[in-house]
């Protein structure tokens, strides 16, 4: 697990645009089986989170259409919380970053590690906005 406060600015980075933290299994599935969409961000402490992930999904609330809710839980530290997300995410491999988009219970749409790296923050936001344009 990593400290607290290591991790503390790379939540707040999300957090503070609207996302909740998840930190239970049962918080997870909770959400992602509500009705409506939901948008799943399995933050990391990774270079390509922090330059590409994280930005990409805050730039994709800018949308006419976006989910009803954005949560995100944080791999390596709200183990409980990642391992039901990654359950939800099946049959994609576990990855971090990663994020997913639901709809009423179910995936439709899913980014994964090797679709973050070395892609720009505003390729990513693209991707979720055709996402949410087509689900939300």
């Amino acid at each position: 697990m990593y400290p607290a406060e290591l991790v503390k600015p790379m939540r707040e980075d999300l957090t503070s645009v609207g996302f909740e933290e998840l930190f239970t299994a049962e918080a997870v599935e909770k959400i992602v089986n509500a009705e409506g969409t939901t948008l799943v961000v399995v933050n990391s402490v990774c270079g390509c989170a922090a330059a590409n992930a994280r930005p990409g999904a805050k730039m994709s609330l800018l949308n006419d259409k976006k989910p009803d809710n954005t949560v995100t839980v944080f791999a390596g530290v709200d183990t409980d919380a990642v391992n039901a997300a990654r359950g939800l995410m099946v049959p994609f491999p576990p990855s971090s970053p990663s994020m997913a988009l639901f709809r009423n219970g179910e995936l439709v749409h899913m980014i994964e590690r090797h679709h973050i790296e070395g892609r720009p923050a505003e390729m990513i936001a693209e991707n979720l906005k055709q996402a949410y344009d087509e689900f939300c």
